[in-house]
């Protein structure tokens, strides 16, 4: 009699402010060269609880094993959905907010030495806001976009993404985070050391926080983008790891 092989875990990704799931892109196809399951969901950008909510819907309803993936404030909302959905075997980070227990969005960004894209933000009403809803949304500058998110990628794509922008409702900043489930689940963390939105210093912060394990990419915060062997890298690595449950917190690995 044949055993059955287990089925690999499906990684599950989750954007962040400014961008849409289009940005996994590049990973997308080199998980699935890697024979991996993929699912890159529309973050909502609403709100903390309502975003981590959706979330964790679409997670509990995966039959395998899963390894949820956050970019940016994608981070924040893994962090929160995982917490309550028991087939997420490993947490990865990509340039992305890992908040502690009563942590905001705004606490990590104001905790440390302003990024060179602090003042390249604006907030506006919504066009047509809903009852009970968000009042205002932040955006980029579409003028310095280009290089405060995206200073590795072409010009020509720098363009697109500086115009298709997806803002992110001003309340999902200050939004006040639960227990972190990287306080008991095995963490992966890449650092982008050359972005201009999320300081390095504060993702290394988060990193060493959650004893994650570190990869150093000398990438802009739009690195899924810029670097995906490397991201994807990462991925593979908790996918084994965590699966397998033999990940612990660990070294830093160094890609630059």
């Amino acid at each position: 009699m044949h055993r059955s092989t287990p089925a690999p875990p499906t990684i599950v990704l989750v954007h962040g402010a400014f961008t849409d799931a289009s940005s996994w892109a590049g990973v997308i196809s080199r998980l699935h060269t890697a024979g991996l399951p993929v699912r890159a969901v529309a973050n909502p950008l609403r709100g903390l609880a309502q975003d981590a909510a959706y979330i964790g819907s679409v997670v509990r309803k995966i039959d395998v094993p899963v390894v949820l993936v956050g970019h940016d404030y994608g981070g924040a909302v893994i962090t929160h959905a995982a917490t309550d959905a028991d087939n997420v075997v490993a947490l990865c980070y990509v340039a992305a907010f890992g908040l502690d227990t009563g942590e905001c969005v705004l606490d990590i960004v104001n905790r440390f030495a302003p990024a060179p894209g602090a003042d390249a933000t604006f907030t506006a009403a919504l066009p047509a806001p809903i009852p009970g809803g968000p009042d205002r949304e932040l955006y980029i500058r579409k003028e310095q976009f280009p290089q405060v998110y995206a200073a590795d990628l072409p010009t020509s794509v720098k363009e697109v993404l500086s115009v298709a922008q997806r803002p992110i409702a001003w309340t999902a900043l200050t939004s006040r985070s639960g227990p972190p489930a990287w306080a008991s689940k095995p963490s992966w963390y890449a650092i982008a050391t050359a972005d201009r939105i999320l300081n390095p210093t504060a993702q290394r912060f988060m990193a060493q926080r959650m004893a994650a394990t570190e990869y150093a990419l000398d990438g802009s915060h739009a690195v899924v983008l810029s670097q995906p062997d490397a991201v994807v890298a990462m991925i593979r690595e908790a996918a084994e790891q965590g699966d397998d449950g033999s990940a612990t917190g660990g070294l830093p690995m160094s890609l630059f």
